[in-house]
């Protein structure tokens, strides 16, 4: 097939010592040329092979889409994972039990805060601590709802910036920027805490800061009202995305999904209230599930629209804490946390908790040492991630973007 490609042209040599030619990776080049030219012509019609991402700005992180088009509409879409290498596992178990803590935060960095409590439950049933100060857990409590909401801001403010709005994007950033202040203010920290330990918190809090907490809730509610006008209830911004990205609820289990993304297709599950930990038995909140008013249920808008109620269900909860943690402010928040963690040999606990992008587990197994011999992160966005195929078959490149915002991926907790 390939003969006439590989006449020796002596004639153009003058030095027979310049006539070596590497017949092997001629033909192996000509072969791979072939070969991918047989492959683009077995796709049928006049699709195209794009990569999309992991520069692209809609990707939401290191994420590189290899989509197969006809024209602008998407016949498959295959995600490719791990570029950012975050090691995650690895680390811990060649870490002791305490200090994995700074390396949680690193997993879902828009919500530090959730998973250095997961992983603090892990440990903590892991040694048999079940009883920790009150004020400490209602502490975690008031942590964790408000990065649940700044982390839904970011969620909702970008999603509105992939559909075309501009104006709700600065909202939710410059709201997400107060409560950013208030857990720096707690922990020093902006964004990766390391504020929640196993058995308590790092630090007390600081004098005044619960009052600045109702401070903000006071202000916030209202500002939720005028987004809701401005992008949720704004027609043009309901006919962009009721009809795109559906996940039937069937699938949506099938793949694991969990979270919004799970609670959009009308799951109603939430491990804080289905297997509740820390103190979320304590108060009265609803599940959000996505109920198709504009369109097919389990839409883009549906998962949108669950994220906005979620933050409204977070402020009923962190109003509570902040009423059940007042008789309570004079305890130790270190009262608790063991000196040494050392669990017995073989121990081995797996606990999972409701983040803001769903389900976080960890698996902890123990060989006696004060290092685990086994952790594994479960990602919650790692399951929703690899939906994506199902909900843009048939759809428009366009639509892609939007799909991928309404699923709400953090790449540090896929590729752990």
């Amino acid at each position: 097939m390939f003969g006439n490609l590989f006449k020796k042209r002596r004639y153009i040599f003058e030095d027979e010592s310049t006539m070596v030619f590497d017949m092997d990776q001629t033909a192996g080049r000509y072969y791979d040329e072939a070969m991918k030219k047989l492959e683009i012509e077995a796709y049928e019609g006049d699709e195209m092979i794009v990569n999309m991402g992991p520069q692209h700005p809609s990707t939401h992180g290191v994420l590189r889409l290899e989509l197969v088009l006809d024209g602008e509409l998407v016949k498959k879409v295959t995600p490719y994972l791990g570029y950012l290498h975050r090691n995650f596992e690895k680390h811990a178990e060649n870490t002791s039990y305490n200090e994995v803590i700074p390396f949680c935060d690193r997993l879902d960095y828009l919500a530090s805060m959730n998973q250095d409590l997961a992983y603090a439950l892990a440990v903590e049933r892991l040694i048999g601590l079940n009883e920790l100060p009150e004020k400490v857990e209602y502490a975690r409590v008031l942590c964790c709802e408000l990065n649940r909401i700044a982390s839904h801001l970011v969620a909702v403010g970008t999603f509105g910036l992939d559909v075309g709005a501009f104006t709700p994007f600065l909202w939710a950033f410059r709201d997400r920027e107060k409560i950013l202040d208030l857990l720096e203010w707690l922990s020093g920290a902006r964004m990766l805490y390391n504020y929640i330990w196993v058995g308590g918190l790092a630090r007390d809090l600081p004098g005044g800061w619960l009052a600045k907490v109702r401070e903000f809730l006071d202000y916030f509610e209202p500002k939720m009202v005028e987004f809701n006008k401005v992008l949720t209830s704004n027609h043009i911004f309901i006919e962009r995305t009721a009809h795109v990205g559906i996940l039937d609820p069937d699938v949506a289990v099938s793949y694991g999904c969990t979270g919004p993304v799970l609670r959009g297709s009308g799951v109603k599950f939430d491990l804080r209230k289905d297997e509740p930990y820390s103190y979320y038995d304590k108060f009265e909140f609803d599940v959000p599930v996505g109920d198709g008013q504009f369109g097919p249920l389990g839409s883009v808008l549906d998962r949108f629209v669950v994220r906005i109620q979620e933050i409204t269900e977070s402020v009923k909860i962190i109003r509570q804490a902040l009423d059940g943690i007042e008789p309570f402010t004079d305890q130790d928040v270190k009262q608790a946390i063991p000196r040494r963690i050392r669990p017995a040999a073989d121990a081995e606990m797996y606990v999972r908790s409701e983040t803001p992008r769903g389900e976080l587990g960890f698996l902890i197994r123990s060989d006696g040492s004060d290092v685990p011999s086994r952790v594994k992160a479960r990602s919650p966005c790692f399951s929703n991630i690899n939906v994506v195929d199902d909900l843009s078959r048939g759809g428009l490149l366009a639509d892609l973007v939007i799909i991928i915002g309404s699923l709400d991926i953090v790449l540090g907790c896929i590729d752990r």
